[in-house]
């Protein structure tokens, strides 16, 4: 989906907000985006996440630190000794996780506040609004590294590169402090001084609401947004250098990083800098057009994303595993075709985006749906579908190049256990959900020109298959 107001975006919100504050409470009647109506059923599902997402985190965390990251053995524990299965399952808090963890918070909001950086303009919101975002990921990126290294054992020597490795659990601790304090926090702040009250939305199940979210997006000034910043920061941000400190402890170990290890740390690096190379272009993406903020992406952000996505590299300090040359060949390619896919779907939409559609699409001219939206201030916008290229033969061909990455970010662990293959799980069951939840909210957005760009790239996935 290509927003023909791009240029507009640009020119606009210098000041702040693009459109003065509406006379609406909240998004109510027929709007797009989250659901309204919740069923009773929906309601169970969002309960049972927030109580047993933490708990897989904390037993995954338990397998490798007390079991080889085998996911079988904590529930044997469970049946022979269920007071020693509560006493591993839950990481000890410490003064210096804490420290760690929350020093490290601020200084990612530090850097976030007052790095100088390009300002960067979202989609159009459902109650009319252009956004600014200060786009300034990947400075912070670079000057978080630089300085971790300079200061640990390789550089300076203040502390060992494998702290976090050595505070994993008790940084966990931490985290969830801080994920659920920033979900009640929000749950109560879009209550009581949400930051644009007509983009509120409440549904029928205040349960959804916790999960989801109700503030579209909540900030604490004009600039300092809440989904790009933990999303970018506490999560992003950590990822590879979370990678870094476990490498660094599988060193001290065995006195070299093995190539899997090695592997792995590019293809997050990869994924990571293209993440913040691109950051404008994550503006428009689902997590920040179109999420609201609530449990889902507060303690989605803080603890699933740096936890669970990293999983691999835990795993490798456990089991060390030195791979054939032609089988890290084969994961390399894998891995980097997939970045490859990703990429290039990504910007044939950017380049329409950014031409209007009057470009050339795999040397043809580009071919395109030309919609009209309204959003709850009365105001008709117009947008483009692209139906040439990569998204003429499938609605998510980007997410192909998604699972590919994924699956070689696994594939480096070898096939001796199941848990380093979690994240591919995890990522097909996730990308094959935002499909259906893109559909409705699409459709609810363009009505007929979606259900036309339904019949013209008839497949959600896999081109000629589904």
């Amino acid at each position: 989906m290509v927003e023909k107001s791009e240029l507009k975006q640009r020119k606009a919100a210098s000041n702040g907000d693009s459109q003065p504050e509406k006379n609406v409470d909240y998004q109510s009647g027929k709007t797009w985006g989250r659901a309204k109506d919740v069923p009773l059923s929906t309601s169970i599902g969002c309960a049972a996440i927030i109580m047993f997402c933490p708990l897989m985190v904390l037993l995954f965390w338990s397998s490798c630190t007390y079991d080889q990251c085998d996911l079988v053995v904590p529930f044997i524990r469970l049946l022979n000794d269920p007071n020693e299965f509560v006493e591993k399952l839950f990481p000890k808090a410490t003064k210096e996780g804490f420290l760690l963890y929350f020093g490290w918070l601020f200084f990612q909001a530090f850097l976030y506040a007052v790095v100088p950086a390009p300002i960067g303009y979202g989609q159009t919101t459902p109650a009319g609004f252009t956004l600014p975002y200060v786009v300034n990921g990947l400075r912070a990126w670079i000057i978080t590294h630089s300085l971790f290294i300079l200061f640990s054992d390789i550089g300076l020597g203040y502390y060992k590169a494998s702290i976090i490795h050595d505070n994993w659990g008790a940084l966990l601790v931490g985290a969830n402090v801080y994920g659920y304090f920033l979900t009640a926090f929000s749950f109560i702040k879009a209550y009581l001084f949400p930051s644009h009250p007509s983009d509120r939305k409440f549904s029928t199940s205040w349960v959804y609401d916790l999960y989801m979210g109700i503030e579209f997006n909540p900030r604490i000034g004009k600039m300092f947004d809440f989904k790009l910043f933990h999303n970018g920061r506490p999560g992003i941000v950590a990822w590879t250098l979370i990678n870094f400190s476990f490498a660094a402890a599988q060193y001290n170990q065995i006195g070299y990083v093995t190539n899997s290890m090695l592997l792995l740390n590019w293809l997050h690096l990869v994924y990571v800098i293209d993440f913040f190379w691109n950051e404008d272009w994550y503006l428009r993406t689902i997590d920040v057009a179109h999420d609201h903020f609530g449990f889902y992406l507060a303690w989605g952000d803080t603890v699933w994303l740096p936890w669970m996505y990293t999983f691999q590299s835990h795993f490798l300090v456990r089991h060390p595993i030195d791979l054939s040359w032609p089988y890290f060949a084969v994961v390399f390619a894998i891995g980097m075709g997939g970045y490859y896919i990703f990429r290039t779907v990504n910007n044939q939409k950017d380049l329409v985006r950014s031409t209007n559609g009057q470009c050339n699409i795999w040397g043809k001219p580009a071919r395109v749906i030309r919609t009209e939206f309204v959003t709850s201030d009365g105001k008709t916008h117009k947008s483009l579908l692209l139906t040439s290229g990569y998204w003429g033969i499938s609605r998510h061909f980007n997410y192909v190049g998604d699972l590919l990455i994924s699956l070689a970010m696994c594939l480096t662990c070898g096939f001796g256990y199941i848990s380093p293959y979690f994240y591919i799980i995890y990522m097909t069951i996730l990308l094959l959900h935002r499909i259906e939840r893109d559909h409705d909210r699409c459709m609810g957005k363009y009505g007929k020109y979606w259900e036309e760009y339904c019949r013209v790239v008839p497949a959600k996935l896999i081109p000629y298959i589904w």
